[in-house]
């Protein structure tokens, strides 16, 4: 189960930004690969926080 949900999750950015139709889209395209990384780092930093915080 768990390596379906891995491989239904793997995107090609290089193959779609090849086939971008403009540039707006392939804008889009490294803004929406690079936003699942921005979450678990800001994730990361609040438990790192609260965590520091509670000493």
């Amino acid at each position: 189960m768990r390596s379906l949900i891995l491989f239904l999750q793997q995107v090609n950015v290089e193959q779609k930004l090849k086939e971008a139709p403009d540039g707006q889209y392939q804008i889009g395209v490294l803004i929406g690969s690079f936003i699942p990384f921005i979450v678990l780092a800001a994730i990361a930093y609040a438990l790192y926080y609260s965590a520091k915080k509670r000493d």
